[in-house]
């Protein structure tokens, strides 16, 4: 997932709502059905949203991502994109936690055998080998 900070465009023209760029799964709930989109780009106030479904300006649909779930209508239309409008601003920190990458800890079950074992002395010259072969420098002692 790439992740953008949050930039103002209140300098290019209409919008004021700081916006992060995004590529996440999301749903749209539309006349027609529920459709499956691609998040782009996300603010307290809209998004932008790919999907295949052509969905016409002013289509009253509901945006779900995670737990954010809010009506909107259809902004604009694209080749497979579309602007949203929110019904109502969402909290900025809703939008922060789609953002979040959530925690990298792994647990100790998940390491490969051996990162917390001594080596033997043939071990050793195994990896020092194979540290040569990838340009790694294996050290002569453990501490």
């Amino acid at each position: 997932m790439g992740v953008e900070n949050f930039a103002s465009k209140a300098a290019e023209g209409k919008r004021t709502a700081k916006r992060a760029r995004v590529l996440l799964a999301a749903k749209l709930q539309t006349p027609h059905g529920e459709v499956d989109a691609r998040l782009r780009d996300l603010s307290s106030r809209g998004a932008l949203v790919e999907c295949h479904e052509m969905l016409p300006v002013a289509t009253e649909v509901v945006f779900a991502r995670g737990k954010i779930v809010v009506p909107a209508r259809v902004a604009w239309a694209g080749t497979n994109r579309v602007g949203l409008e929110f019904h109502y601003p969402i909290d900025e920190h809703e939008v922060l936690v789609q953002l979040s990458r959530g925690p990298t800890v792994k647990p100790e079950s998940f390491r490969r055998p051996g990162l917390s074992e001594r080596l033997s002395a043939d071990e050793r010259k195994l990896a020092k080998a194979w540290g040569i072969a990838v340009g790694l420098a294996i050290p002569e002692s453990e501490s």
